[in-house]
């Protein structure tokens, strides 16, 4: 099932939310007048207008005129040319109120300030380079352009062609993340990474083909300790990955699944130590998913011996265990060979205790969503088993599962039916509602509303009971022909079921993958 969690991108974390050395901010002590007073001040700061950007601009390029003549006249005597960079570092502070006025960016790129301010990235003193980070992250902030988005944009695609991805990744690379102020501007870095990606969306491909971003991510995911920027650069990555196959194909061939699998593998038999690193825990898992859509990344996958240490990581019943299903269901979706090295290395025992509702309990997965999640995900991981593997020993061994113990798991798959079944139901008579209220909907969104209640899953369902059925096993026709009277159903319903996911069949992989796909489903519908 290879549908990729969507991210809020909503959520961005402020580091004005951290407290340095991890002290509250609700302090009871804090003057609640002197609060006010400072709002009140902050409050009556002018919005700025033309006349005060052009102010700015130019006492900017006259200081930053002054700090370069400085340093080329006496380059080896940093008191000599020290004045003109605390002037240029306040001028750049100043800068920032342009923040609070973003209908003045088309006016601020028409002054041609952007590449004055984009070439201090590189800068000799880093304190002056990360001033420009602050900037930039207080200019694309996602709350300065809620109602700006054409004039942000103006400011963007200046930015951009003037190789801002390039320089912040420069700079980044020269940045130390022991040093606080440093570790900062690394933070402010990916932060305006992320704005101009939300803004542009072109950035996330863009960004990887023109810097080495990609290299620094991994080189960070790589550090064994947690903080602050690990987390941040694997939801960077995530997000660089979730919509492009181009960046996913990439990564792939700068060795990411090892990379990624490496990073995983830290909580193989431990859990995250704070929610933060869970989140992180979280992010390295989507990103994993993401590698694992295209065909060449599934194979690096299975090489790297991806799939045993997922079933590693799922016999230890640690807080990954869902997260290792789902990354297993990516691999095995249309992939034969990951599903054989499955069943080799005897992952079937593990999957059906999944299946049959074994799961380990911990704070995270009491949800009632995160069990429904994982059903999903471990129907669409043995739909893929069936799919893959045809014939032979390792098809009679899947088989095998649904006759012990009397039929139990065929028994559990038809209750799994009835539930999805009764779901789907529940919402087509919600639809027909809304139609006799006058609120009408086309054949596709009612089939999307279908399947986001659980159609996709039901589908599946029915795919593996076809199967079952073609297996043409006396014990386990007779059990789903029990089973069906029993809830007054026939053969007819799995077929309508399997009909309908016939006719919605896409081309996604090609009309060929279609095809074949149609012909397995009409095969199932003739046999029963």
């Amino acid at each position: 099932m290879e549908v990729v969690d969507g991210r809020n991108s909503n959520t961005k974390r402020k580091r004005d939310d951290v407290v340095p050395n991890g002290n509250s901010n609700s302090n009871n002590d804090i003057d609640l007048s002197l609060l006010e007073a400072v709002e009140k001040s902050q409050n009556a700061i002018e919005t700025p207008d033309l006349r005060t950007l052009k102010k700015l601009v130019l006492s900017f390029e006259r200081r930053l005129k002054d700090n370069i003549g400085a340093r080329l006249k006496y380059p080896d005597q940093p008191d000599r040319f020290a004045d003109s960079e605390v002037e240029l570092h306040e001028d750049l502070q100043k800068l920032k109120v342009l923040a609070g006025a973003p209908d003045l960016y088309p006016d601020l790129v028409s002054l041609n300030t952007v590449p004055s301010i984009l070439n201090l990235l590189g800068h000799d003193n880093t304190d002056i380079a990360i001033d420009v980070v602050q900037l930039l992250q207080e200019l694309t902030d996602d709350e300065v352009f809620d109602e700006n988005d054409a004039a942000v944009g103006v400011l963007v695609d200046a930015l951009v062609d003037n190789n801002v991805l390039e320089l912040l990744v420069q700079n980044l690379q020269r940045l130390n993340d022991s040093d606080p102020d440093e570790s900062a501007a690394v933070y402010g870095t990916l932060a305006t990474i992320e704005n101009l990606i939300e803004v542009k969306p072109a950035v996330a491909e863009l960004v990887c083909e023109r810097t080495k971003l990609f290299k620094w991510l991994m080189g960070k995911i790589k550090v064994r300790e947690f903080d602050g920027n690990k987390q941040y650069a694997s939801e960077i990555l995530a997000i660089l990955l979730q919509s492009s196959v181009a960046n996913q194909k990439k990564l792939g061939q700068m060795n990411g699944v090892d990379v990624l699998l490496q990073a995983v593998a830290m909580y193989k038999s431990k859990d995250p130590k704070s929610s933060d690193e869970a989140e992180m825990l979280e992010n390295l898992f989507d990103c994993l998913c993401c590698l694992l859509m295209p065909l060449e990344n599934k194979e690096r996958f299975v090489k790297a011996e991806g799939v045993e240490l997922m079933i590693i990581i799922i016999k230890q019943k640690k807080s990954a265990y869902g997260s290792a299903i789902r990354a297993l269901d990516f691999a095995m979706t249309k992939y034969p060979l990951a599903c054989e090295r499955f069943i080799d290395v005897l992952g079937l025992k593990t999957a059906f205790a999944a299946f049959m509702g074994k799961i380990p309990t911990n704070k995270k997965n009491k949800k009632e969503r995160y069990h429904e999640e994982l059903e999903e995900r471990i129907v669409s991981l043995i739909a893929s088993l069936f799919g893959g593997i045809l014939r032979g020993s390792r098809r009679e061994r899947l088989l095998s599962k649904f006759v012990e113990n009397e039929c139990e798991k065929i028994d559990r798959l038809m209750e799994l039916y009835m539930r999805y079944s009764d779901r789907v139901k529940a919402e087509t008579e919600r639809m027909d509602q809304l139609e006799l209220d006058d609120l009408e909907m086309d054949e596709e969104e009612k089939y999307n509303r279908k399947l986001e209640s659980g159609l996709y899953t039901l589908q599946l369902i029915a795919v593996i009971l076809g199967h079952l059925w073609c297996s043409e096993h006396p014990q386990m026709r007779a059990r789903i022909e029990l089973l069906l009277k029993q809830q007054k159903l026939t053969k007819k319903d799995v077929k309508d079921i399997l009909q309908e996911y016939h006719d919605n069949i896409g081309d996604v992989d090609g009309p060929e993958e279609m095809e074949r796909s149609q012909a397995k489903i009409q095969r199932f519908i003739s046999a029963l």
